[in-house]
């Protein structure tokens, strides 16, 4: 019983989903569907306070977009998500790599007046 070889896809076009908290920055390579081609997370090269730095951002993106590259992405657009630091610098490391991106969108939750908070507390 032979096993089939998985090929690699040719995906010319994706979506770059780049979430950044105020502790890791993870960077999410998809194609038009939503599928996962690759990903990477500061967290992989970095240890500690560190990973929440925009170098650390920079780096997960150029690494997350080499495995990309593999796919034959050329062109994408980018959805940033989270108040991290690591936002601008990621897109900047992104475009320097070579990717033409089509557009970038925040999609940040934003609540519209969502949960009570919790009462005041008594001292």
């Amino acid at each position: 019983m032979s096993t089939k070889k998985k090929e690699k896809r040719n995906v010319p076009y994706g979506k770059i989903y780049i979430n950044s908290s105020y502790n890791n920055t993870i960077v999410t390579v998809t194609d038009e569907r939503g599928n996962v081609l690759c990903w990477s997370s500061a967290g992989q090269s970095f240890k500690g306070t560190r990973k929440s730095t925009p170098f650390a951002a920079q780096v997960t993106a150029r690494e997350a977009i080499q495995k990309a590259k593999e796919f034959g992405l050329r062109e994408a657009d980018i959805l940033v998500k989270g108040p991290g630091l690591g936002r601008e610098s990621a897109i900047r490391s992104i475009s320097s790599e070579g990717i033409k991106i089509r557009s970038i969108r925040d999609i940040t939750p934003i609540p519209h007046n969502g949960c009570r908070p919790p009462k005041r507390r008594k001292v």
